[in-house]
């Protein structure tokens, strides 16, 4: 074993109090640390995140497997190697993965500090009660490919910092700039504050999405699926929808997304 690896045989060792049971504390929140799961996530946060990195804690079958990437570790990181039946332990449950790590949030940004930062050719994604870590993850995802600046999520929406969500999103929300909190609305007024065109997703969109151009400082926002973004919302702003056959009316949020984003691209 390289000598930097630090073993760990005691799920009860101090130095990984933060990896134990992961899911109940998924629920009850870590305050400033968020958990980081897999080899892409992984990678993708130590290469490309904007939040640190404070450890790593991974099986031990998986250090040859990782050789390349735990070269690449700056040796202020501790990086933490347990057997598969003690890592199963300190987690909680069954760590097929093996690969862990735990992320320092910093400060969060402001909405007005993230809007004043954008380019005069920007395009930002807004979010509305959007509660599913997988819907969270995916949008992050899209909004990762096609060059979004930042997104805004709403109070009611799930934390892209959830290990799941972060993991859907292939380590997209380590990368994507957000800020989160206040209602829909206020985030709205922001926008149109800073000069951006705000449109709006619906499927009784006013518009078709072939219609609308990209240009200039634009957002995009996507409410949850069923109740959708409030009827103030739609009424005040520059409504969309996407043009379907079928029977069908909508597609899944994240889905959506994609279709949506591309079209606005920079």
């Amino acid at each position: 074993m390289p000598p930097f690896l630090r073993p760990v045989e005691d799920p009860a060792d101090p130095r990984i109090e933060a990896y134990l049971e992961i899911r109940e504390r998924d629920l009850k929140g870590r305050g400033g640390r968020f958990v980081v799961e897999g080899e892409v996530v992984l990678q993708t946060a130590l290469k490309l995140g904007r939040f640190a990195i404070e450890s790593i804690l991974i099986g031990e079958n998986r250090v040859e497997p990782l050789a390349d990437l735990l070269a690449s570790v700056p040796t202020s990181i501790p990086v933490y190697v347990a057997t598969r039946a003690v890592l199963d332990r300190i987690a909680g449950f069954p760590m097929h993965r093996g690969i862990l790590a735990i992320g320092l949030r910093g400060e969060p940004a402001s909405p007005e500090s993230l809007l004043a930062s954008m380019p005069e050719n920007a395009l930002v994604v807004g979010l509305s009660g959007i509660a599913n870590h997988d819907n969270i993850g995916g949008i992050f995802r899209n909004s990762a490919a096609f060059g979004v600046g930042g997104v805004l999520i709403d109070a009611a929406s799930c934390d892209p910092l959830y290990r799941k969500a972060i993991r859907v999103s292939a380590g997209a929300a380590l990368v994507t700039p957000f800020a989160q909190g206040g209602e829909i609305a206020k985030l709205c007024d922001a926008l149109l504050a800073h000069g951006f065109e705000v449109l709006a997703t619906s499927p009784a969109g006013r518009e078709t999405l072939r219609d609308i151009a990209p240009r200039g400082r634009q957002a995009v926002l996507f409410g949850a699926e069923g109740p959708g973004l409030p009827e103030a919302i739609l009424s005040q702003l520059r409504s969309v929808r996407l043009d379907m056959r079928g029977g069908f009316d909508s597609l899944n949020v994240a889905t959506t997304s994609g279709i949506v984003l591309h079209h606005l691209a920079r």
